[in-house]
């Protein structure tokens, strides 16, 4: 449990999500790394990826498990879109004011982007996600963050 208090954690608490938080090594651990670090499957700690469209539109936010990677093509084909990209580092963390390691849809709740998620989620009734700031992970239920976040659900992650 970790005594965390953050823009995450008290929407959660103020929205009474249950959640358990995890403090993790401030550096950037990926999500595979940070599933070792707490001791939980790597397919349940899912890692958010700023996806953009070249045309005007808004920012995506894929939450894609841990062990795999958001396929641009199965991501744009459910969401309609003809052509999708994955930003640097730096525009992802421009675009979104959070540090790579750190970026969560959590944070970001009206501040413009859709958010997907993978299908894969439907198989655990939680899942771990960024706590919004690096070194911090939250395990909250997958409902709590559909309704949260507004969030639909693709097909999209690939080995």
């Amino acid at each position: 449990m970790s005594a965390i208090r953050n823009n995450v954690t008290r929407l959660l608490d103020a929205h009474r999500v249950p959640y358990q938080a995890f403090e993790l090594p401030a550096e950037k651990l990926g999500a595979v790394e940070a599933a070792a670090y707490m001791g939980v499957p790597a397919d349940q700690v899912f890692k958010t990826i700023v996806v953009t469209r070249p045309e005007k539109g808004k920012p995506i936010l894929a939450l894609t498990p841990g062990t795999l990677e958001v396929d641009l093509k199965a991501l744009a084909a459910a969401l309609g879109e003809k052509k999708l990209v994955i930003p640097t580092q730096k525009e992802a963390e421009r675009l979104t004011g959070l540090q790579a390691g750190g970026i969560s849809p959590l944070a970001l709740i009206n501040r413009g982007f859709q958010v997907i998620i993978d299908e894969a989620a439907l198989l655990f009734d939680e899942i771990y996600i960024s706590g919004g700031q690096r070194g911090l992970d939250i395990r909250l239920p997958v409902k709590a963050l559909v309704e949260l976040c507004e969030a639909s659900f693709a097909d999209f992650a690939r080995g």
